[in-house]
Parts: structure tokens; C-alpha cells; sequence
């Protein structure tokens, strides 16, 4: 039977999912991305070299496993060719397939979600102006234009002469803006895109498909995190797309039955890039100084992001709805010389312990942080986690990790505490996703 990993998001997404999946695709015969696009980052740090990635799955380092982009993603193709350049220029063999079902961001979608950021005001996302929202309304609306579609000029002309209308509609006639690129010239820009990313584009559901009836390890990659998701996040401030596991048919292609090990990957504390309420955020004197600390700053913008003390109301929802069978729990290291350490382990909303993630966006607004306080603990140095592991960690770290277990009644199986791959502790090697620790 074929091993399904998924990697998702806990929180607001930039939980360090990169690290992860570049941590497990080894094993894999098959990384894949299945929702979200351009919009979110992951980092990749080997060795002296960054990669910082935003279409590309994180396991392109791997030459032995395939790197997926399914259907779900949505595909700005510069900067898919921007990333692919990167990796032919140091050299690396990119075995990459992009399902030629992906829709395609237009230029015309950048320029209106532009526009839209302004029309939101209070009920903004906080848009990374990359085009996500309105190439998924084309999706929606049915005029969308997808990959393979490039690949066909007649049909590319009779979808791009709707898609085109009716968005330069919408800037000029809604919103002022004049939208000067004409039809005739992203039809050809968009055609020589198409040529050059055609040795890439295929029908991933198919490979996908026997891939899994042939029992290959495939690794699934989540963009984002719960509180962006669509349906259950904190709307309105939420991305266009589904974060959850559960999207990993929707976003391949693929009916998936069986047992799945479900990640899900939350930071030490919590960050977010956007607006919305968030219940634990620090004080901006003491945010700058975990900031810093961190690198917390936009891999798609460079935005600062805002931070705060760790959410369990959030993770319990993250447990719930992804169906995780463990946590990855990231950037132990930024939190270390911290005299202490508060964990949010209800809202305070009008007077009421709230342990659950509310759907009401007042109650949000009204919602206060009920903390529990830890003891901080020190610097933990590489040759420490190598000979040690978790047995050898301070007892600080120990409680504290122990604690969030029992709030959210789900082990954490991988403790991280840098960037490198070797900074890494495993708690549960679990190619059935025990649901034990040691």
C-alpha cells in the first residue's frame, strides 16, 4: 500500500513547513503541492545556499523523488520560470511535473486584487497582491484560462477574449484603474510561456493515480496554514483556497482511501502577515525584539510579521480539522534564554472560557488570552540534540512540549530548532502514524 505524508500548516501559515517536507522527502518518491500559488513562501537552507520558494515543492532537492504541482495550485508562470531558472543556473536536474489543469494568474488578476485591497477596508485579508483571490473568482465564474490551455493557441484566444473583457471591465468601469496591457499582447506573452514550460506540464492525475496503486511514498506539501483556510479560518482574512489535508483529492485529482500521517507544523509561538484579529499578540516593543530574533519577515513580501505567544485554542482547531495525527513544533531555538514562556490555552470572550475556535468574527475582536506560564530554557547547541534527543533536553523544554500534548491530545513527533536539517530531534518514526511518544 502506498505511505501518504501530508505536511499542513497549524496556524497562520510560515510555520516552517519547508523544513519538514525537505526533512521527509527523502523517503519520497513523489512531493506534492496541492493548493495555494505564489502566494506563499518556504525557505529552503542547505549547506551556505537559500532557496527560497513560493510554486516549486520543497523536495526539487531530492533528484530522486518527482515534484508535483496539482491541479489545486493556482500558477503565476514567471514566476514558476523565475524559480525553474534558479535551480538550472546552480546546475541542479529539476524533475518537475505541473498539472496542466492549474489555473493560470493573469496579469489583468494582479492589477484587481490591487484594487481590491482598498474596497475591503476593515474586512481586509491583507493581500499579498499576487492575484490569488481573482483568478480563483475566474475559476469560479468559469471563464478561468488553465495551464494547458497555453499550449493550444485557438483555445487560449476564444478563453483569454473572455476572461480578458471581462476583468478590464471590472478595473476601469468598478474601479478607475486603467489596465494598459491589450488582449493581443499577453496572448503572445502568455503563448511563449507555454512553450517554454511545456516539457513540464502533464496529466499529473494520472502519474499521481498509479503512482499510488503502485505503493510509492508520496508526500503531499500544504501551502499556508488553518487560519487561512476558506471554510473554517478566521474569514474574512483568509486565503482563496483550501489549506486543509482533506484538499489533497480535491488538489490532485486523486480519491486517496486508507490511513494518511497528517503533519501539522506550528512555531514555538505564533506568527502572522495580515490582518485580523489576533488573541496573543505582543506588545509591538516586545514583538519587534522576537522578530528580530526570529527572521520574521515575509518570504513573499519581506512584510514584518506580527507575532505572539503560542495558541492552543488555534491548535486544537488544527487537530480537529486536519485530522493531524502529529505535530511538528519549529523554532524551539528563538524562544531559548526567555526568563518565560506564555501558552494561550483558552479565550477569555465576555467573560466565558472559550477552548474552542469561535466562527463569530466579533467574538474574535472581543476574545482575551488566558495564559499559562513556563520557565524559559537555554540555548541548546547542535552537538547537545545529536547525542541527547529529546531525553537530553533541558526540563523546561520538556514540560512546556508535554503540556501542549496533553491540551491537544496530539503527540509531537519532531522538534526543530534551526534551519538545518541536522537541527532536528524525531520523537515518532511512525510510517503508520502511531499515536504514541516516547
Amino acid at each position: 500500500m502506498s505511505q501518504l505524508t501530508v505536511v499542513v500548516g497549524a496556524q497562520w501559515g510560515d510555520e516552517g513547513k519547508g523544513k519538514i517536507t525537505d526533512y521527509l522527502a527523502k523517503d519520497a518518491d513523489f512531493v506534492v503541492r496541492f493548493q495555494g500559488g505564489n502566494n506563499a513562501g518556504h525557505t529552503l537552507v542547505v549547506g551556505d545556499k537559500i532557496y527560497k520558494l513560493h510554486l516549486i515543492p520543497s523536495g526539487v532537492l531530492y533528484p530522486g523523488a518527482v515534484s508535483i504541482i496539482g491541479n489545486g495550485v493556482v500558477v503565476d508562470p514567471l514566476t514558476l520560470l523565475k524559480e525553474i531558472s534558479e535551480f538550472k543556473k546552480d546546475g541542479l536536474a529539476l524533475n518537475l511535473k505541473i498539472s496542466n489543469r492549474c489555473h493560470v494568474i493573469m496579469p489583468y488578476h494582479i492589477a484587481l486584487d490591487g484594487a481590491l485591497t482598498g474596497h475591503q477596508g476593515g474586512l481586509a485579508a491583507g493581500s499579498t497582491n499576487r492575484g490569488i483571490a481573482p483568478v480563483c473568482a475566474d475559476k469560479s465564474y468559469r471563464h478561468g484560462i488553465r495551464l494547458g490551455d497555453l499550449l493550444e493557441p485557438e483555445m487560449l484566444r476564444e478563453k483569454l477574449a473572455v476572461s480578458y473583457n471581462f476583468n478590464k471591465a471590472i478595473l476601469e468601469k468598478i474601479f478607475n484603474t486603467p489596465f494598459a496591457l491589450s488582449e493581443e499582447e499577453i496572448y503572445n506573452q502568455f503563448l511563449d510561456y507555454g512553450k517554454l514550460l511545456a516539457q513540464y506540464i502533464d496529466d499529473t492525475d494520472v502519474l499521481l493515480y498509479r503512482a499510488y496503486k503502485e505503493g510509492k511514498n508520496i508526500l503531499f506539501e500544504g501551502a499556508q496554514g488553518l487560519s487561512l483556510d476558506l471554510d473554517v479560518g478566521v474569514y474574512p482574512h483568509t486565503t482563496s483556497t483550501n489549506t486543509l489535508a482533506s484538499h489533497i483529492g480535491v488538489g490532485t485529482g486523486v480519491g486517496y482511501d486508507g490511513n494518511k500521517r497528517v503533519i501539522g507544523v506550528a512555531k514555538a509561538y505564533v506568527s502572522r502577515v495580515g490582518t485580523s484579529p489576533f488573541i496573543t499578540e505582543l506588545p509591538e516593543e516586545e514583538a519587534k525584539a522576537l522578530r528580530d530574533k526570529g527572521g520574521e519577515y515575509g518570504t513573499t513580501t519581506g512584510r514584518p510579521r506580527r507575532v505572539g505567544w503560542l495558541d492552543l485554542v488555534q491548535l486544537r482547531q488544527a487537530v480537529r480539522c486536519n485530522g493531524l495525527t502529529e505535530l511538528a513544533l519549529i523554532k524551539l531555538d528563538v524562544l531559548a534564554d526567555y526568563e518565560k514562556v506564555l501558552v494561550c490555552t483558552s479565550y477569555d470572550i465576555d467573560g466565558k472560557d472559550t477552548r474552542e475556535m469561535p466562527a463569530s468574527l466579533s467574538q474574535l475582536r472581543r476574545a482575551k488570552p488566558v495564559y499559562q506560564e513556563f520557565t524559559g530554557w537555554p540555548v541548546i547547541d547542535g552537538t547537545a540534540l545529536k547525542q541527547g534527543g529529546f531525553k537530553g533536553l533541558p526540563l523546561e523544554i520538556k514540560n512546556f512540549v508535554e503540556f501542549i500534548e496533553k491540551e491537544t491530545e496530539c503527540p509531537i513527533s519532531m522538534l526543530s530548532f534551526g534551519p538545518e536539517r541536522e537541527q532536528t530531534i524525531i520523537r515518532v518514526i511512525a510510517s503508520e502514524a502511531k499515536q504514541s511518544h516516547s
